[in-house]
């Protein structure tokens, strides 16, 4: 699962809340809020797991070697 989400840069909230644990309210607020980035295709949102990945490093602390 977690090669299938690397290998993508957009993913659903669905995939998205598997991969960072967050719940979906949490990430729609998010996004609304511009700290992550998303788009939206139709009446589809897609975030990007990039933006995601740096988000969830700030805010643990991890930081890239």
């Amino acid at each position: 699962m977690l090669k299938e989400v690397e290998e993508q840069r957009w993913a659903d909230y669905p995939t998205c809340e598997r991969y960072s644990g967050l719940s979906h309210t949490t990430l729609w607020r998010l996004v609304k809020s511009g700290e992550i980035r998303s788009a939206r295709i139709g009446r589809s949102v897609r975030i990007d797991l990039r933006s995601l990945e740096r988000f969830m490093e700030e805010k643990c602390g991890v930081a890239d070697q």
